[in-house]
């Protein structure tokens, strides 16, 4: 079982290095992410929740924050929220992506106000794609993407 735990600066700051922000959880072995990835999802997180509406959770597993997922509505597309999600490395390739996406994915269906979902995901990133397949995403296209390269472009409609 994945549970989503709402993240907070204090546990961006211990994920970056600082002094452990709960009592409740453990990091996992590596830790949960590169540095400078932290420090954009906290960036993003930062300005979803000045905006009043959550955008970054931990995925925990057994106590142990095993990822990091989160969600943005773009200005642009009303009803459309954008997610993105990553494991720590030493916690991969054992579902908590899938979890988390299902999660969020229900999250959306949940409020009437929103219409689909979408993700990017880099174009080699096999393990990626296979999450949003099997959360019923499909392909709608294709980008480069300044940071990350080739892309590919997934959506889900709600309706």
């Amino acid at each position: 079982m994945t549970d989503l735990v709402e993240t907070t600066d204090g546990d961006f700051s211990w994920m970056l290095g600082g002094p452990p922000s709960r009592s409740d959880l453990v990091l996992p072995p590596g830790g949960v992410d590169a540095p400078a990835t932290l420090v954009i999802v906290r960036a993003i997180h930062a300005a979803a929740r000045e905006a009043g509406r959550p955008g970054a959770w931990m995925m925990v597993a057994g106590g142990e924050i095993v990822g990091l997922c989160g969600a943005v509505r773009p200005p642009d597309e009303p009803g459309v929220m954008e997610i993105g999600y990553g494991v720590a490395p030493a916690r991969r390739r054992r579902g908590h992506a899938a979890r988390a996406v299902a999660a969020m994915v229900a999250a959306a269906r949940a409020d009437p106000a929103m219409t689909a979902v979408t993700a990017v995901t880099a174009e080699d990133n096999a393990a990626s794609h296979g999450v949003l397949v099997r959360n019923g995403f499909s392909r709608t296209g294709r980008d480069v993407h300044d940071e990350d390269g080739r892309v590919i472009l997934w959506r889900l409609d709600l309706a």
